[in-house]
């Protein structure tokens, strides 16, 4: 019995470190000297500070920033140990409840705002973790923000504009527009109207989200969700 079992355990054992430490450990070295940003999880930092990361969103609710999409991940949104979507289907009368409050807080938020309300400020997204938010939806919000920067809306929806990304390759996915680089452009550009929070001196052009940034979940899950990307797109 012993002798019909090494054979199978020494191939274990031989693919275990090819496939799982030499391979993975060549692609991380790789990866490292090539696109080292990207392969550390696309942190965005404004000096020594990381304030993000390209993959993750975050939750703004301030009028003077833009605002995410909605997020079932955590109980206060956007808990990148606790991604997942609402699993609740078109026929749910607890997500038609929960779109109707959605809509109400749009409007009282954006009482300017006239128009449809896009469905990604309305909808959670699969991961509940969506960064981006559609060029429709940055727009919508425009008056408000420009509103409460004391900025013409040309300027603020100019920014919008700028900082639009088209569909990767040309031809995958949407336009859109990621939530916390676009904050961040909006300090920087119109940072003279706003207080520097206390504690804070000199930082004022650090977007201030909702929750206290938690820097090592952060990087795990940014990690894990570039290479989730690249072995979809692959």
């Amino acid at each position: 019995m012993i002798k019909e079992f090494m054979p199978g355990l020494r191939l274990m054992l031989v693919f275990t470190v090819l496939t799982g430490l030499m391979y993975t450990g060549l692609v991380t070295a790789i990866c490292q000297v090539l696109i080292p940003d990207r392969a550390n999880g696309s942190l965005i930092r404004v000096g020594d500070q990381v304030i993000g990361s390209e993959l993750i969103g975050q939750v703004f609710t301030k009028p003077e920033y833009f605002h995410p999409r909605p997020s079932a991940a955590g109980s206060d949104g956007y808990d990148a140990w606790a991604s997942s979507g609402s699993n609740l289907g078109p026929t749910s009368q607890k997500l038609a409840d929960r779109i109707k409050v959605s809509v109400e807080a749009f409007r009282q938020e954006n009482p300017d705002y006239r128009g449809p309300i896009p469905a990604d400020l309305l909808t959670a997204s699969a991961s509940g973790l969506d960064p981006h938010i559609s060029p429709d939806s940055a727009r919508a919000q425009a008056p408000r923000v420009a509103k409460a920067r004391g900025r013409s809306l040309s300027q603020v929806e100019q920014l919008i504009k700028e900082l639009t990304e088209n569909p990767d390759l040309g031809l995958l996915g949407d336009p859109r527009v990621n939530v916390l680089r676009l904050n961040l452009a909006l300090n920087e550009r119109f940072a003279e109207r706003l207080e520097e929070p206390e504690g804070n001196a000199g930082c004022a052009s650090v977007p201030m989200a909702d929750k206290p940034l938690d820097v090592s979940r952060l990087i795990v899950y940014s990690s894990l969700a570039r290479v989730f990307m690249f072995r979809i797109l692959k």
